[in-house]
């Protein structure tokens, strides 16, 4: 039997609770059950780990292996040296700490008892042959994680590590409950709501619309009058008219008075008419020249958007040459209002490619659009309004979109710039 596992890892090796639960776990190279939780003690600074609880199959008893005794932790398996297993059938003591039952998926509190995010997952570090807990994850990236999705957190996050580091010291967390047993209760942190809210507003989007409705609206309504508003934009429709829907009057009409009209017109148009009404009326007794501006742009956000569309832009058959395409931008480009993209359509005018310049120019002159185009098209119909194209614009960051009709075929072209400099005479 081993008397110390120094060669489990080294210190400075770190992984997380989601990574290492639910492994198998091995004794003299058999597999006797899986890692079902792990026992930490909170000492003055961090937790150290004493026990991993091992559940096994066919209704036999837990098993609970002190640290000393697990020798090695690979990628896919759990490694423990004990001669005797029955020596080890025992059931934690209530005033053990579990981090899978008492830690993971419980909300964060600030001081203040202000909730705050979700536990998703808690990262362990070794140090001098011990294993202890340094932080608690409420990360999007430990979320994924803690679904078994890690590949597509790191590829999601590959370029905003930011993100995929953003956890919380086990420091800021306040001690836990003595006698802890079936814990049900929260993680409760040594900081105020201030200090951890100091988050980009599409960040805390993100958080908002994974919480539940009572939660989402508790901590929302803790933001301070331009957070919420910053923050309310970034949120999908669906919840933001939850959340519009969810408060009381007065603070939606503030909240709202607080957008440019632009940005509070985008609002209402997704509440129900009544509400919508309701809202404005309200804020017209404080301001009604801000009131009429609004209602501008809500009766303009339903224009059909074919009313701003232009004829003057390249299109082409798939036979076309890149070599015959470029000739005729050339000779004719000054005359067009969309110039950055080749619109590539059959014979009876239904759209099925585009191209933009630069692929042009970067293709050889004999190949045909054909082969150059891009055939997944993003596209406007004759319905769309002009709230919908801005909402593509600003999605896709595209300079033009194309109008077709309902049998694909090519009617117009919009571009950004017309759009966007309509909105902004209206602000």
């Amino acid at each position: 039997m081993a008397e110390n596992n120094s060669n489990i890892a080294p210190s400075g090796y770190s992984f997380f609770g989601s990574e290492i639960i639910g492994r198998k776990v091995v004794s003299k190279g058999k597999q006797i059950g899986k890692l079902e939780d792990i026992i930490i003690f909170e000492t003055e600074t961090i937790p150290e780990v004493t026990f991993f609880i091992i559940g096994r199959p066919f209704g036999y008893q837990s098993l609970l292996i002190p640290w000393k005794q697990i020798a090695e932790i690979t990628n896919d398996e759990i490694i423990i040296d004990i001669e005797n297993v029955e020596k080890y059938e025992k059931e934690p003591i209530p005033s053990q700490v579990l981090l899978k039952d008492h830690i993971m998926d419980k909300k964060v509190l600030d001081m203040d008892d202000n909730e705050l995010e979700v536990v998703y997952d808690v990262k362990l570090v070794m140090s001098n042959n011990k294993l202890y807990v340094t932080e608690v994850d409420s990360s999007k990236y430990g979320f994924l994680r803690r679904l078994g999705l890690k590949w597509l957190a790191n590829f999601i996050y590959s370029l905003a590590s930011k993100i995929k580091t953003d956890t919380i010291p086990w420091t800021y967390v306040q001690p836990l409950p003595e006698n802890i047993g079936s814990f049900k209760g929260n993680v409760k942190l040594k900081v105020l709501k201030e200090k951890l809210l100091d988050i980009h507003p599409a960040d805390l989007a993100d958080i908002l619309e994974e919480l539940a409705p009572d939660q989402r609206l508790a901590i929302f309504s803790e933001l301070d009058m331009e957070h919420a508003s910053d923050t309310l934009e970034e949120i999908e429709p669906r919840v933001q008219r939850d959340l519009i829907s969810s408060l009381e009057k007065e603070k939606a009409v503030e909240l709202i008075s607080d957008m440019t009209p632009g940005q509070a017109a985008d609002i209402l148009a997704i509440l129900p008419a009544s509400e919508s009404e309701e809202i404005l009326d309200l804020i017209a007794k404080d301001d009604k020249e801000s009131a009429q501006k609004i209602e501008f742009i809500l009766e303009k956000q339903d224009e059909k958007i074919l009313n701003f569309a232009t004829s003057h832009f390249f299109k082409f058959s798939p036979e076309t040459t890149v070599k015959e395409a470029l000739e005729e931008f050339h000779n004719s480009a000054k005359d067009k209002d969309v110039i950055m993209y080749i619109y590539v359509a059959d014979k009876e005018d239904k759209l099925i490619g585009i191209s933009d310049l630069k692929e042009l120019l970067q293709a050889e002159p004999e190949d045909t659009l054909e082969k150059i185009m891009t055939t997944h098209v993003i596209s406007l119909t004759t319905e769309s309004t002009l709230m919908d194209a801005s909402k593509l614009f600003t999605r896709y960051l595209f300079r033009a979109i194309p109008i077709v009709d309902e049998e694909e075929k090519i009617l117009g072209v919009v571009p950004y710039r017309d759009i966007m400099n309509l909105k902004h005479r209206f602000i």
